[in-house]
């Protein structure tokens, strides 16, 4: 492992049940044989802190805030976690999801692409004869000139688009994505600095699936659909497999 890459990983003799557990584990820093490697992933020498204190956070891309006390030190350092629970090797996780129009105002998106996002999410019914769906458009229904256009804005505003969705903006930005996954009986993390976890995700071409989803690197971007037929189906959602990240483990 790489110590430059700011990510280790571990084999956990108890699994992680939700964000609670891991505030749990930081609050006992002093016993916590994880905790102390994940303050060392995060530089720290661990015989100059003087306290952890770990906080849960609500609709933030932050889940947990570990606030860190040192040593010699007259500031706090507030250490950013993203927390993700796996229980198999491909478990798909949305990571955001927002009705069009906040993403039009996030990102400045001009109405000829947004026209054909609010096709594809179905907020606007389909303009084609005989859609696969009569309540939305699926990516490739689109016309040739549509999916390019849509594919070189994507393009253009790549960087934003995997920081915004993965790290957010402001304060609560998350600084660390720590994935929990339990298989059966046995137990693992990966603890990897969000500007790796975001180079990770972005790699690979921006394209439209032959299923009609689109696909910005490793990131799926696709409608939400389900929710029993409620408008809230017609949200955008990004999503990723965190598990991934265990091949560099």
């Amino acid at each position: 492992m790489n110590s430059s890459q700011l990510l280790g990983s571990q084999t956990a003799k108890n699994g992680f049940l939700n964000e609670d557990d891991i505030v749990a584990k930081f609050n006992n820093w002093q016993i916590d044989n994880d905790v102390r490697t994940w303050l060392t992933i995060m530089q720290y020498d661990f015989n100059e802190i003087e306290y952890v204190k770990a906080m849960k956070i609500i609709n933030s891309k932050t889940d947990v805030q570990a606030q860190i006390t040192v040593k010699l030190k007259e500031a706090i350092d507030a250490q950013n976690i993203q927390v993700k629970l796996v229980s198999n090797l491909k478990g798909f996780n949305q990571i955001d999801k927002r009705w069009i129009n906040k993403y039009i105002e996030l990102w400045n998106i001009p109405e000829s692409i947004s026209y054909i996002l609010k096709r594809f999410t179905g907020d606007i019914k389909p303009t084609i004869k005989n859609p696969r769906d009569k309540r939305r458009m699926f990516a490739n229904e689109f016309t040739e000139d549509e999916q390019r256009h849509l594919i070189d804005w994507l393009e253009n505003h790549k960087s934003l688009i995997v920081a915004d969705i993965l790290k957010g903006r402001g304060q609560l930005a998350a600084e660390w994505m720590l994935v929990a996954q339990k298989l059966k009986n046995n137990s693992r993390w990966i603890l990897v600095a969000m500007n790796f976890c975001m180079n990770h995700y972005s790699q690979g071409p921006i394209e439209i699936t032959k299923r009609g989803t689109i696909k910005i690197g490793k990131i799926t971007m696709q409608r939400k659909g389900g929710d029993g037929g409620r408008i809230t189906a017609n949200m955008l959602q990004f999503k990723i497999n965190p598990a991934e990240l265990f091949e560099y483990a």
